[in-house]
């Protein structure tokens, strides 16, 4: 980090004023550019003609792991498809070579797809959920928990325990549908949560969308209060409802924001006062438009003091058009989300599904798709904004 940055960070974590924008320089040090970004994985190169689905996330030993999908057929789940990785050692700087976290194969056709991190700070465990697919996808998926059930789309979760060297397996489909008429389930690629403030302090919250009895599409947090021993459903929420983000905001709330299934052009929201296990009142937030594409959320300070003005500071990552997976912009809110006053285009082409993640060194560590075959990888500081929240 550049003696700029470090100031940077001294005066947003000194002052306790209230929340104002101001503007910021861009860093000095050539060495260390506000903006850096690089290809991870290429359709057609590293074995696989077809990669998708983005996640990043830091390891509790402050490795950087970006995992996506490699598709052999270029399909979504049902599809022998594998979640692949690769990991940084050096702040995102360089990456080692691409690693399986679980492969899938052909015959019997068996596939695993969308891969979204959880960190648990206290374990040293990062969680990798994911699909677990045989011969049905998220539309066609029976009712049903039995694991070996080839006509259920299933929900998988892989752990590891050394930074994302090795993983284990676990099958959790009869663990997170507390309702049997719930006939199909996915968590939403990219990245959950560890709580960090009151009664549900140490919380992991993992997004999922699950189709009910009633053919609706609805947003679910899975949740465990164990380190992962055990994982538990809260409260559905919501129609139309697709893949959705959640992050916890000063007061301990947690805020929703949601892909719109039902294509209105804006983001859905809602609000948790009992860390996800039930959702208020759903409804549209017309300060972030959407083209009905997959976003990330996050703090921008995750380690901040609850009611402090730095956690209020919220990072967003889409693709700033109603009509078009195009326009890549992060966007940043000093007010826990109520506004966005500050926002700064990544990448004016294609731009499909994004992974935001706050990196060891305080930077910002983005995984994008610059359109539907590939992943990138980015850097940068929060001058790169131009502004940013001065607390």
């Amino acid at each position: 980090m550049s003696p700029s940055r470090h100031a940077l960070r001294a005066l947003a974590l000194a002052i306790t004023a209230p929340v104002l924008l101001f503007s910021v320089p861009a860093s000095a040090d050539p060495g260390s550019p506000p903006y850096a970004e690089q290809d991870l994985a290429v359709g057609g190169q590293g074995g696989f003609p077809n990669y998708r689905i983005p996640a990043v996330a830091v390891s509790p030993g402050g490795h950087i792991l970006v995992s996506y999908d490699g598709r052999p057929q270029s399909n979504d789940a049902p599809g022998p498809n594998s979640i692949l990785q690769r990991r940084s050692q050096d702040g995102g700087l360089t990456f080692g070579p691409q690693q399986t976290v679980h492969g899938g194969k052909n015959s019997p056709r068996e596939g695993y797809s969308d891969p979204s991190f959880v960190v648990d700070q206290q374990t040293k465990s990062v969680f990798n959920f994911h699909v677990l697919s045989y011969d049905q996808g998220f539309a066609g998926s029976r009712p049903g928990t039995d694991p070996h059930d080839r006509q259920v789309l299933h929900a998988e979760v892989s752990r590891s325990d050394d930074d994302g060297q090795t993983w284990t397996h676990q099958t959790i489909t009869a663990q997170i549908t507390p309702d049997p008429t719930w006939r199909s389930r996915f968590a939403t690629s990219g990245n959950g949560i560890q709580l960090r403030y009151g009664a549900h302090a140490g919380r992991l919250v993992q997004q999922f969308t699950i189709i009910d009895g009633g053919k609706n599409q609805r947003a679910v947090s899975v949740y465990s209060d164990d380190h992962g021993a055990t994982w538990t459903a809260g409260a559905a929420v919501g129609t139309g409802m697709d893949e959705n983000k959640v992050v916890e905001l000063s007061d301990g709330r947690l805020m929703m924001n949601s892909r719109d299934s039902a294509r209105s052009g804006y983001r859905k929201i809602a609000y948790s006062q009992d860390g996800g296990a039930t959702w208020g009142e759903v409804s549209i937030d017309k300060n972030l438009i959407d083209p009905a594409n997959n976003a990330s959320l996050i703090r921008a300070y995750p380690d901040a003091p609850q009611g402090s003005a730095q956690a209020k500071v919220l990072l967003f990552s889409h693709a700033a058009s109603s009509t078009s997976r195009t326009n890549g912009t992060i966007r940043m809110s000093c007010d826990d989300g109520k506004t966005w006053p500050v926002s700064k285009v990544f990448q004016p082409g294609q731009t499909a599904y994004t992974s935001l993640a706050v990196l060891p060194d305080g930077t910002i560590g983005l995984a994008y798709e610059p359109g539907h075959n590939g992943i990138r990888f980015a850097r940068f500081d929060l001058s790169w904004l131009g502004q940013t929240c001065q607390s």
